[in-house]
């Protein structure tokens, strides 16, 4: 995969956010960027249902985490300070992503890649990317 200079790398699971940016031309060479603060949240957004039936704690949390770092890229793109956004999450997470995107948001996405790649190096990330 090729990605432009400067583009935002969020890669997240329903636990942890961490985000880069791509400073290489052809190649991908990631520079990590600060990691803001996530609202923490009981449950994911309001009427909608968990991914479960009976979802238990774990997965509320999970789903508030994803439903936070949403809240963030959202924001984020709309006051333009993200141009291109490449996401890779778990694939559970990905869909509690996909479903808080503002539309702007997921025009901004210049790719997905449905893997949990959270607590690896930046060197195994940049690997991930470079093979998609």
């Amino acid at each position: 995969m090729i990605l432009s200079t400067g583009t935002l790398v969020a890669v997240v699971d329903g636990e942890k956010l961490a985000l880069f940016e791509n400073t290489g031309g052809r190649s991908i060479s990631l520079t990590p960027r600060p990691t803001p603060a996530i609202a923490e949240r009981a449950s994911g957004a309001a009427g909608r249902i968990s991914s479960e039936a009976n979802p238990d704690n774990d997965t509320q949390a999970e789903d508030g985490f994803a439903l936070g770092v949403t809240e963030v890229l959202n924001k984020w793109v709309l006051t333009n300070k993200v141009e291109h956004l490449l996401v890779i999450a778990a694939p559970k997470t990905m869909g509690q992503l996909r479903k808080g995107w503002h539309k702007e948001t997921a025009a901004r996405v210049v790719d997905e890649i449905a893997k949990d790649l959270t607590g690896h190096s930046t060197e195994q990330i940049a690997a991930a990317i470079e093979k998609a």
